[in-house]
């Protein structure tokens, strides 16, 4: 069967930044890719991330999606869900209604809804609202361990504040570095990973409060062992959980606060993601990654019948 496809740039709005991402927007049609094709299509496209765009279980939601990496399924990830609200936009498969659209997809967490916004009818931005509250735990490593596994020394690691574990859907391992220049020498230690997470672990989210651009507030890179992903260039699923981190370590109580954050500078694919906590009362309600996106390409593949 031959399946249509379409590429977009995630979290930049320039062609060759951000992260790739490829979509299959009828993944259902006629038989449908089974869960073993779509992983072998994920492999072959060997991007961070790959989307199946199927019809929703609830018809009140807009799609439902499957997001593989091409180490195994995800139940949530932020670049796919952003992207394809974007490139489904673009394709004019999912309808605008003005200047903001709000659509609802059904992922392994949940219903995720996702705002597009569009300027005389063309998308050129997408944004998620996360479908979980931030889950925390259970405690790191001790930083010298962090910092062998990064390749780096404890002085590189920010002493005041304690990496911590959140999940909104993947669980990620927030590790603070002191400045841009430890951040760009991290390296993962494959072999100090293996004996720390025998079994697969939380992915590496390094960050520090030294970014390069003016506006931005944080600097980060993205390191997944478990997924089959060396580094990525731009993590919304991370982001999202960033926003329970800095929300829980934020003494405001109530309100919005808004932070951007660079990634995937260090890998020549430099990506903005924009972050929105809102607290009340002092506990996290909502949060919400954005950024713009740029359709990059669009074709058909030949995926041959399963067993063949």
């Amino acid at each position: 069967m031959r399946y249509r496809f379409l590429t977009a740039d995630v979290f930049t709005d320039r062609p060759f930044g951000g992260n790739p991402l490829a979509v299959f927007p009828d993944a259902a049609d006629v038989a449908g890719l089974s869960t073993v094709q779509m992983a072998a299509v994920t492999r072959e496209f060997n991007l961070s991330e790959t989307v199946f765009v199927l019809p929703p279980e609830n018809p009140a939601h807009t799609r439902r999606l499957r997001i593989f990496t091409p180490g195994r399924e995800l139940p949530f990830a932020g670049h796919p869900t952003v992207g394809t609200a974007f490139l489904l936009a673009t394709a004019g498969l999912v309808p605008l209604t003005g200047d903001e659209t709000r659509i609802v997809f059904e992922e392994g967490v949940g219903p995720v809804p996702v705002r597009i916004r569009a300027r005389g009818g063309t998308p050129y931005f997408t944004e998620l609202s996360a479908a979980r509250r931030p889950e925390f735990g259970p405690p790191p490593p001790p930083v010298a361990v962090l910092a062998e596994l990064l390749s780096l020394t404890p002085e590189d690691l920010v002493a005041e504040t304690e990496p911590q574990q959140v999940s909104c859907g993947v669980p990620f391992l927030f590790i603070p570095v002191r400045d841009r220049a430890a951040l760009a020498r991290a390296r993962v230690r494959p072999d100090r990973w293996d004996a720390l997470y025998p079994e697969p672990g939380p992915e590496l989210y390094v960050f520090s409060r030294d970014p390069e651009l003016p506006g931005s507030d944080f600097r980060a890179r993205m390191f997944a062992p478990s997924l089959g992903i060396a580094e990525d260039p731009a993590t919304g699923g991370a982001v999202t959980a960033l926003g329970g981190y800095l929300g829980a370590r934020d003494p405001e109580r109530d309100g919005t606060r808004r932070w951007i954050v660079e990634q995937g500078f260090e890998m020549g694919r430099p990506s903005l993601l924009h972050l929105e906590v809102d607290k009340r009362n002092g506990e996290i309600a909502a949060i919400r990654v954005g950024g713009s996106s740029v359709l990059m390409s669009e074709g058909t593949m030949e995926v041959p019948e399963a067993g063949d």
